[in-house]
């Protein structure tokens, strides 16, 4: 199969996706196999709670419509451009997925597929249903892609190189178990934003979507703030306000009134709004419900330190502070070339070939 037809495989996929946003769920005239695919996804969206409680429909929609941008031809073309990616003996290359937030390793998935490799997938119990789900429409749409993709939830075997992704301690285990082996292994990673006080209202509201969205639970999501000796919070506090709702969600309450607790015996300073708590604190990945902060004297001295911890770090959220700085409200939508822990996927699977 010619990357051109897995181009166009990808791109017809995105097609389908798009039918599914966060405004609104609607079938499309022109969207190829709806009859046998719309009602079923649909309802896997529905239904993604009961399987892992952090996915809710919106969630669930706002990870589904971001990868639908993404996957159109002229997109999928520049993702591809500069790599020679015609395979003429694919490997089989296992990939291990993370279950944190919906659909987290499908990056790994389109990787390996668009390098014209085989993918052995094995998943997370916690988000197990959407590959297999888009794997079947992409092998209807494309015969060729029959016998290119396989889920496992055994033991992995007979492949030629691993993608893995998980904790700091599967992390371990994984470079132990997979050594011998080419890989890629993630692990832990947090995101931080860098604030100066000159932030307009709008965007310290878009940083709330940055710590808000999947409920902190990505490695792309807000766990830290470094702010100016001095910063007053209220400002912050008012803009983020409009995500008071999330407090309403059990899963996250309990988990706001749980760490609350903690704090409170273990007489830690709290700066809190009743949905959130601010904690100062040294370390890059806070809990959930709460986000640390550290004070800093100079920015100069503090993009040293974030470069020398750049292997915690997945994501910085300034503005024209940093080379590779995120924009605020940006971190949830990754392009397709912001690979994760900035490990260049396609490069990895074009040198498997030389």
């Amino acid at each position: 199969m010619q990357l051109e037809e897995r181009i166009e495989a990808f791109a017809k996929l995105g097609h389908f996706l798009s039918q599914f946003s966060t405004e609104k769920i609607e079938q499309k005239e022109g969207v190829l196999f709806n009859d046998i695919f719309f009602d079923g996804f649909n309802l896997l969206i529905k239904r993604a709670k009961e399987t892992n409680g952090w996915f809710t429909e919106e969630n669930v929609l706002f990870a589904i419509q971001n990868w639908s941008i993404l996957l159109n031809k002229s997109n999928l073309i520049e993702f591809t451009s500069s790599y020679n990616l015609n395979v003429n003996s694919p490997k089989t290359i296992a990939i291990i997925t993370a279950g944190n937030i919906p659909l987290v390793g499908f990056h790994d998935f389109l990787s390996v597929l668009l390098s014209g490799n085989d993918a052995l997938v094995k998943q997370s119990s916690n988000d197990k249903y959407f590959l297999p789900f888009m794997a079947t429409y992409l092998k209807q749409v494309t015969p060729k892609f029959k016998g290119k993709i396989t889920f496992t939830g055994g033991k992995l075997s007979n492949f030629d190189a691993v993608i893995a992704t998980g904790s700091d301690n599967t992390a371990r285990y994984f470079d132990y178990y997979f050594s011998k082996y080419p890989h890629i292994i993630r692990q832990n990673r947090n995101s931080v934003a860098v604030l100066t006080g000159k932030e307009s209202h709008k965007e310290l509201e878009n940083l709330g979507e940055d710590i808000f969205r999947y409920f902190g639970l990505g490695c792309r999501s807000v766990s830290k703030l470094y702010i100016p000796k001095g910063y007053n919070f209220d400002n912050f506090f008012k803009a983020i306000f409009k995500y008071k709702d999330i407090i309403n969600y059990k899963k996250y309450s309990n988990n706001y009134d749980y760490n609350k607790a903690v704090y409170l015996m273990s007489l830690f300073k709290l700066e809190e709004n009743g949905f959130l708590m601010l904690k100062e604190d040294k370390s890059y990945g806070s809990p959930i419900a709460s986000l640390f902060y550290e004070t800093y004297d100079s920015l100069d001295d503090l993009k040293n330190k974030l470069t020398n911890d750049s292997e915690k770090i997945q994501c910085i959220v300034s503005k024209n502070i940093f080379k590779n700085e995120v924009g605020f409200g940006q971190t949830q939508v990754p392009k397709l070339t912001e690979f994760a822990d900035g490990i260049d996927t396609l490069k990895f699977l074009e040198n498997l070939a030389i």
